[in-house]
């Protein structure tokens, strides 16, 4: 057999063994938030009567706005955001910073505020941060962030609300 017919098959074997590794890799994550006993629980019909399409897609179907896209980026004033979903206290404005990625960030969130889950969407481990009352998609978290706690709670500003001090 020609060597380039080899390598052609190789590269077809390996590409069919990563795509049927994914599922794999997607199932090893925690339950997912529907499945998760929240204290806030409405039936699809509600939660699209009550968000808007931009806050659905991204609360319910763990969407992601474009980035530089939500005000909430820039706010600036003192005050709590909430959950657009079920106005769950997230984070206080005292732990908000500019990570210059265009979406609010922050270093830490209010306690009990948050659940977390692993999300494999993008073929490799992230962790989800989730509201801890509705289970809707806020964001996610990484360690790259500043002192005290070494974290960037990157969030979708489209998840929460601001209420000001």
């Amino acid at each position: 057999m020609p060597e380039h017919a080899v390598s052609t098959r190789r590269s077809f074997i390996g590409w069919l063994s990563a795509g049927a590794a994914l599922p794999v890799l997607a199932a090893c994550g925690s339950a997912p938030a529907e499945a998760r006993n929240f204290p806030v629980k409405l039936s699809d019909a509600q939660w699209r009567k009550r968000l808007t399409k931009q806050e659905y897609y991204i609360l319910r179907e763990a969407g992601t706005e474009r980035p530089y896209s939500s005000p909430l980026d820039k706010e600036k004033r003192k005050g709590t955001f909430i959950c657009a979903g079920c106005n769950n206290r997230l984070y206080s404005s005292a732990t908000k910073y500019d990570s210059r990625t265009g979406w609010p960030s922050f270093w830490k969130p209010i306690a009990g505020a948050i659940a977390t889950d692993t999300d494999y969407k993008l073929g490799y481990p992230r962790t989800e941060v989730l509201c801890a009352d509705c289970g809707g998609h806020l964001g996610h978290v990484f360690n790259d962030g500043p002192k005290p706690t070494g974290k960037r709670y990157c969030m979708n500003g489209a998840a929460m609300d601001f209420i000001a001090a």
